[in-house]
């Protein structure tokens, strides 16, 4: 799908600027299109470099073992003081 529109978009280069300056209602539309595109593409590099992924299982296999009690992993904590929490069970 996405070949077939990059194909489109080299035959005809000027046809989305085209139909943006005929339609004008539009833009606000690309433009919450284009910010929830670009919001959920951050969401998952956030994600994909979050304390519970491992990319890398020679070097490091158990990452969320080294991680400090009062490190924030949530994104919103409402009801937690991460600051006065102390690690409960063994050093690994």
């Amino acid at each position: 799908m996405f070949r077939i529109a990059i194909e489109h978009i080299k035959k005809h280069p000027g046809a989305v600027i085209r139909v943006i300056e005929m339609k004008q209602k539009l833009i606000p539309q690309f433009f919450f299109i284009l910010l929830g595109m670009g919001g959920a593409s951050l969401y998952l590099v956030r994600l994909a470099k979050g304390p519970h992924v491992t990319w890398n299982k020679k070097n490091n296999p158990e990452p969320w073992n080294q991680l400090d009690p009062t490190y924030q992993y949530k994104f919103v904590a409402i009801d937690t003081d991460y600051k006065n929490l102390k690690k409960e069970g063994p050093q690994f």
